[in-house]
C-alpha cells in the first residue's frame, strides 16, 4: 500500500482531490479547521483532524495528522482579502515548523497566480513576481519559505479557481462600467486543479514551480459577456480603458514536465 498524503485544507478544492487520489489507491490524512467538519468528513472514510494555524501557533492535533506522512498538499488560503491585517507569513512559518519536524519528505504548496503583479504582462515560471498586492507579496514570503525548507516542495500558482456552483459571473452578472475589460482572463477549472496535483504526486515531480492556468485566455469582457448569457444572465459592461499592460500567465513547467493535457474549457 502506498504510504499516507496529507491534505492540509479539505475544502472546496481538498475533498474532491482526497477522493480522487483514493481512487488512485493512496490513503488520505486531511485536516480542517473545526471538529464538526472533521467529524463529517470521518464519517465518509477520511481520516480527518482538527488543525488550526493562527498567528499565536498551531492548535489541534497537529502531530497526529502530520505523523507518518511522506506527501503533504499544503492548501491553507490566506484569507487577506478583506484587508484583515492578517499575518498569513507568521502563521505559515509556524506550521512550516511542525511540518520540519514531521517525517514530512514532499510537499506540494498551493499558491496563486496574485504573486504576479497586474502590470508584469505575459509571465511563465521564469518571471521573477513582482506582487502589487498585500496577498501576493504574503503569499510569495510564504512560497520562498517552503520552496527552502529541508523537504522537497512544488509550487503550484493556480488562477482563478471555476467549477461546480463556483463561477465568477454570477458576481458580475448586471453591474456596469467594470474595470478590465481588456485583461485576459487567467483562470482554471477544478478537475484539472486535481489532475495537474494528481500528476505531480504519481509523477514525483518536486522541486518545481507551476503556473496552473488554462491555456486560453480570452479577454474578460468577452468571456464574462459569454458565460453570463450561457446562465440566462445580465451580462456585465465593462468601461473602456486607457492603453495598458495586463497579466497573462502562462505555463512552461505543466507541458514540459508533466506532460498534462488540460481536461476542462473554460
Amino acid at each position: 500500500m502506498s504510504s499516507p498524503i496529507g491534505i492540509a485544507g479539505m475544502g472546496w478544492l481538498g475533498v474532491p482531490l482526497a477522493q480522487h487520489l483514493r481512487l488512485l489507491g493512496y490513503p488520505i490524512k486531511g485536516s480542517v479547521t473545526s471538529l464538526e467538519k472533521a467529524t463529517q468528513l470521518q464519517q465518509s472514510g477520511f481520516e480527518v483532524y482538527s488543525v488550526t494555524v493562527s498567528e499565536e501557533g498551531m492548535k489541534g492535533s497537529v502531530h497526529a495528522f502530520l505523523n507518518h506522512l511522506e506527501t503533504l498538499i499544503v492548501m491553507i488560503p490566506p484569507g487577506l482579502r478583506n484587508n484583515t491585517g492578517s499575518d498569513y507569513v507568521l502563521k505559515m512559518t509556524h506550521f512550516l515548523k511542525e511540518i520540519e519536524a514531521s517525517p514530512v519528505q514532499k510537499c506540494v504548496f498551493i499558491s496563486s497566480t496574485s504573486v504576479y503583479g497586474d502590470g508584469q504582462g505575459t509571465v511563465t515560471e521564469a518571471a521573477i513576481p513582482k506582487p502589487n498586492h498585500e496577498a501576493g507579496r504574503q503569499l510569495f514570503q510564504v512560497e520562498q519559505l517552503f520552496f527552502n525548507a529541508r523537504f522537497r516542495c512544488s509550487i503550484v500558482r493556480f488562477g482563478g479557481l471555476i467549477g461546480g456552483t463556483r463561477q465568477p459571473v454570477r458576481y458580475l452578472a448586471g453591474r456596469e462600467a467594470l474595470s478590465g475589460g481588456e485583461a485576459p482572463v487567467n483562470l482554471i477549472h477544478r478537475d484539472d486543479c486535481i489532475g495537474i496535483l494528481s500528476a505531480i504526486v504519481q509523477q514525483n515531480a518536486f522541486g518545481h514551480i507551476f503556473n496552473a492556468v488554462h491555456p486560453s485566455h480570452p479577454l474578460k469582457k468577452d468571456y464574462y459577456h459569454q458565460k453570463a448569457l450561457e446562465m440566462n444572465l445580465s451580462p456585465p459592461s465593462f468601461s473602456k480603458e486607457q492603453e495598458t499592460s495586463h497579466k497573462k500567465v502562462n505555463s512552461i513547467n505543466v507541458p514540459s514536465l508533466l506532460n498534462y493535457p488540460f481536461q476542462r474549457d473554460l
